[in-house]
């Protein structure tokens, strides 16, 4: 599958007689199959104008930990090791699928939230196992050891840095990380049948949390996200870049509970121009 400057297949890459500067490895946000596309659809064309050619990695549904240990680990290794020398970014879009779904949401909430009058009231205690912060904690692991993989297969200086880690260096590949938007629960699920969600109103039901505060939840939530998100570029400075794309969206621009239109994420992509311009990925 292809559009324009960017392949969700090597194969068709390989018999356009093409090669990548870009891998992009992620979820649904990257691989939306239904009318309007991907997040990815509209990055390509910025990042067309500097002749570069985007490859996609992942799948719809994928968690952050399927970068690393899970379904996509062996290809985006293989990818590492045959692109990664010759790469000018990696744009990563995870953690999304690892929070969204009644399995992964409802633990995080109290048993009952009836009486809850806050977000903040809704949430277990962050220590406790399947809560909010134990699953941040998870998901920005898997992060860090998908980073450490980039930087170790695009590292071209030599010089390591004070904790042991390949330096930041003018040139080097340029690591892009999102943190999507504040999604709507509305309970609308994807495809053009129109079926109900099963990712983000049903837990919120089923902890008996009051409508007005279900947005709110969500809110807090990829609030949170982003602070992990910040936290990794701190560790990573030069390398790791974060695309703050929060209140891109008004909630006529949302598919569904986790997916913009295809206008939507056109939205989202104008937060992404100004930092692949800083890097010269984009003009």
């Amino acid at each position: 599958m292809q559009f324009r400057n960017v392949y969700w297949d090597a194969a068709s890459m390989r018999n356009d007689g093409r090669y990548p500067s870009i891998l992009a490895i992620g979820d649904s946000w990257f691989w939306y199959p239904f009318p309007g596309g991907s997040l990815l659809n509209h990055l390509g064309p910025m990042v067309a104008q500097h002749d570069h050619v985007i490859l996609a990695f992942g799948n719809n549904g994928a968690e952050a930990f399927d970068y690393v240990r899970g379904t996509y680990a062996r290809q985006i290794d293989n990818a590492l090791r045959l692109y990664g020398s010759s790469l000018s970014a990696v744009f990563i879009s995870g953690g999304g699928n690892d929070f969204a779904g009644i399995n992964d949401l409802r633990p995080m909430l109290l048993d009952d939230c009836s009486d809850c009058g806050s977000a903040a009231a809704c949430f277990r205690d962050s220590s406790e196992a399947g809560s909010l912060g134990w699953l941040l904690d998870k998901v920005g692991k898997s992060y860090i050891m998908l980073i450490d993989k980039v930087i170790g297969a695009t590292w071209q200086t030599g010089v390591l840095d004070a904790g042991g880690r390949p330096a930041s260096a003018t040139g080097a590949t340029k690591i892009m990380v999102h943190n999507y938007d504040y999604a709507p629960v509305t309970g609308a699920g994807a495809g053009v049948f129109g079926h109900d969600s099963t990712w983000l109103q049903p837990a919120f039901v089923a902890a008996r949390v009051a409508p007005p505060l279900r947005d709110d939840c969500i809110r807090l939530l990829i609030d949170r996200f982003t602070d992990m998100l910040g936290s990794l570029v701190a560790r990573y400075p030069g390398r790791v870049f974060l695309v703050d794309s929060r209140a891109a969206l008004q909630r006529k621009d949302w598919a569904n509970e986790l997916h913009p239109t295809g206008a939507g994420f056109g939205k989202i992509a104008e937060r992404w121009r100004p930092v692949l311009r800083e890097q010269g990925l984009a003009t």
